[in-house]
């Protein structure tokens, strides 16, 4: 029999998750991600996606990862202290010629990555400084540094930055200082500050560790993410990046110098104690990816042009899109209920797919939905989406 104080628990949970909204529906996706597909049985226009390049469904990286299958076999059921794969090992020298460091080590995940890339190269008196909206595996990772120093800054704030910098500079007898930072903020694409960051950094003696997530594939000429978008190569000793968003395959890594990589080989418990990562179709699949995103990088000016046109045109409308400098586009209605009746409507009466937030994982009053243009979307598409964001947005009073 199940225990009682166990499962009392779990209802009162579960009763609280849905007060607070969290237990909505969550659609299913019946084939693969492209700029229309198949939702919950019916075609949709999907404008709520992280494959910001268009990458999910092409048919050269579906291939590339038929043949790796072919050649490797489903998995690596063994731990990479053991043994490792020939194709991984090519997949990790690309993935660090595209973020132009000495090496990079892959992950399950880009949230192990943080998760297995944070704690190992903090030790006993070092001190994290950590910007306020920091994603959540960052949090998680800075969690698991036991027997360190933590100051948190105010979002994308300079000045108290440097404030947080010189007090922990005060209270620091040994040991390092780590300034941690998202550089695509995932609610309101806002971009981190590092230019003023890195002085910051040299000023204080500090080291960068910069999750990239939501900018690889994205900010930059090439698209090689936020160090290239800032020409700050050779400035930031760690960056983190994911394969799953404009990458569209799945795994995480960091990147950094080749000691890095071999240190985190050996220290990062994540990474040795994790089996059978990541598998021969998946790095087949990101390998095709990278050669596409090198060859063709008028994608990534497909995905700007795209992201203009759509945020003049809201604004233009009357709509709210917050602080956005990136295909991350919030629809800020500042009231949950007709939040989600937006996003209601707008998948019910109009078969687009956008997802609503409101608190606790935005700010009370910053209810919003959140859309994100990607490079597939035609001007038609976006042009039908805009059509019925100001019909909806009249009707509701939200513009």
């Amino acid at each position: 029999m199940a225990n009682p104080k166990f499962e009392r628990f779990i209802r009162e949970q579960v009763d609280e998750l849905k007060k607070l909204g969290f237990l909505s529906q969550i659609r299913i996706l019946n084939g693969p991600n492209s700029a229309k597909s198949i939702i919950d049985g019916k075609e949709v226009l999907i404008l709520c996606a992280n494959n910001y390049l268009g990458l999910a469904n092409h048919p050269e990286i579906i291939q590339a990862a038929k043949d790796a299958m072919d050649k490797y076999g489903a998995g690596m059921p063994a731990g990479r202290g053991v043994m490792t794969l020939s194709i991984l090992l090519e997949l990790e020298r690309k993935l660090a010629e595209f973020k132009k460091t000495e090496a990079a080590l892959c992950y399950p995940t880009g949230y192990v990555a943080n998760m297995g890339g944070i704690w190992p190269i903090l030790t006993e008196g070092d001190t994290i400084v950590s910007d306020e909206l920091n994603h959540a595996s960052i949090i998680d990772g800075c969690r698991l540094a036991k027997d360190t120093g933590r100051a948190v800054y105010k979002h994308l704030d300079m000045q108290d930055l440097e404030n947080k910098l010189k007090e922990t500079a005060k209270e620091r007898v040994k040991g390092k200082t780590m300034i941690i930072t998202d550089s695509v903020f995932s609610m309101d694409g806002d971009i981190c500050k590092l230019p003023e960051m890195i002085e910051l950094a040299e000023k204080f003696d500090a080291f960068i560790y910069l999750d990239d997530a939501h900018a690889s594939g994205v900010l930059g000429k090439t698209g090689r993410g936020t160090v290239e978008h800032f020409n700050a190569y050779d400035k930031v000793d760690v960056v983190m990046g994911t394969l799953s968003k404009a990458i569209a395959t799945v795994g995480g890594y960091i990147a950094g110098s080749e000691a890095l990589y071999y240190y985190l080989h050996r220290r990062s418990r994540p990474f040795y104690f994790s089996t059978g990562f990541l598998s021969p179709a998946e790095c087949g699949a990101t390998l095709k990816s990278l050669e596409i995103i090198k060859r063709e990088p008028d994608r990534v000016q497909r995905l700007w042009d795209n992201t203009r046109y759509f945020k003049k045109e809201l604004e233009s409308m009357g709509f709210n899109t917050g602080v956005s400098q990136t295909p991350i586009t919030p629809v800020i209605v500042g009231d949950p209920e007709k939040a989600q009746e937006l996003s209601r409507r707008l998948y019910q009466d109009e078969n687009i797919f956008v997802q609503a937030f409101s608190y606790p994982v935005v700010p009370k009053g910053k209810d919003r939905i959140r859309t994100i243009v990607n490079a597939h979307h035609s001007r038609e598409q976006l042009d039908y989406v805009l059509a019925a964001l100001e019909r909806i947005g009249k009707s509701l009073q939200i513009i």
